[in-house]
């Protein structure tokens, strides 16, 4: 079994770094936050006080962090990942980050005689406790072995995307298509209803036809279709608007560079943009289906909770 750095245990890295706990791994994690910690230590993880003490004698170390200024920063800082890590260490960074943060760190890493692999994953909080997620890995093929040889106790597929950054692109294009399918949602199960459809039985018949995919199947925007679904929970966060919005704003940049339109991308990204506006940024990304109706009234959702 190996020793594996963990940086980052947040509502993906926490559940991710437990699933190799279970697997035999040893793992040093760390966390400014102290509640994640927490979490992560009652869970297995041997949570140490730097980024320094988790890279100690780690075969690999993990990045599971919100933003690409984050993990460089995590990478280059005095006692940072780079200064700090062996050179037999395989670097995985499977945060959601924009394409040019991770080319800077697959270059540096490359310059600094470390191998890098970018491993961004898809299936959300309820994959990542299964060990279900899909990672899409980006770098030298070499590497990529490597570093599939400690993802695979945390994953349901892998896929080998390309060379670097070729699982951040696979990544922020699947992310795209999951809220504009989220989008879908809002509007057909709302439409449904005001045409006297029972929820229930308009989502066994979506299930079963051309309006079935992974977000009506998991996020349904609807209380008491799908457990899972934050319309149960008065729509705290799954997977939080600011972080949604983030995602969709990778792909519009992306979209830009590349010289094509998103259309679709972009009216998701403005009624993100309304929900952080009016406070909600912090409330899972479903909570666009009050825009729906005129009045914004939804089924499941208090704003007075």
């Amino acid at each position: 079994m190996a020793t594996i750095g963990w940086i980052g245990l947040g509502n993906m890295g926490g559940p991710m770094s437990t699933n190799l706990v279970k697997a035999g791994h040893v793992v040093r994690g760390f966390d400014l936050n102290p509640d994640a910690a927490t979490r992560a230590a009652a869970a297995g993880v041997t949570v140490v006080e730097s980024i320094a003490a988790a890279c100690e004698g780690a075969d690999a170390i993990f990045t599971m962090l919100p933003k690409g200024e984050h993990v460089l920063g995590v990478f280059g800082a005095p006692g940072g990942i780079w200064e700090s890590a062996s050179h037999n260490a395989i670097l995985i960074d499977s945060s959601t980050i924009d394409i040019a943060t991770s080319q800077k760190i697959h270059d540096a890493s490359i310059d600094q005689g470390f191998s890098f692999v970018d491993a961004p994953v898809s299936g959300g909080t309820s994959g990542a406790a299964a060990g279900t997620l899909a990672f899409m890995l980006g770098g030298a093929p070499g590497d990529i072995k490597k570093a599939a040889s400690f993802i695979e106790p945390m994953a349901g597929k892998i896929f080998e995307a390309g060379g670097p950054t070729m699982g951040l692109a696979a990544k922020i294009a699947n992310n795209m298509m999951l809220f504009i399918t989220m989008l879908a949602n809002s509007e057909g199960s709302q439409l449904a209803e005001q045409l006297g459809l029972d929820p229930q039985v308009f989502w066994e018949i979506a299930s079963a036809s051309s309006g079935r995919s992974w977000s009506q199947q998991t996020w349904y925007p609807v209380p008491g279709i799908i457990d899972s679904a934050a319309a149960n929970n008065n729509f705290n966060a799954s997977f939080a608007v600011d972080l949604a919005r983030k995602d969709v704003g990778l792909a519009l940049d992306a979209g830009r560079d590349a010289g094509i339109n998103l259309p679709a991308a972009t009216l998701i990204a403005e009624q993100f943009d309304r929900l952080i506006e009016e406070g909600y940024a912090d409330r899972d990304c479903t909570l666009v289906t009050k825009f729906v109706n005129p009045d914004e009234s939804l089924r499941g959702w208090n704003p007075e909770l």
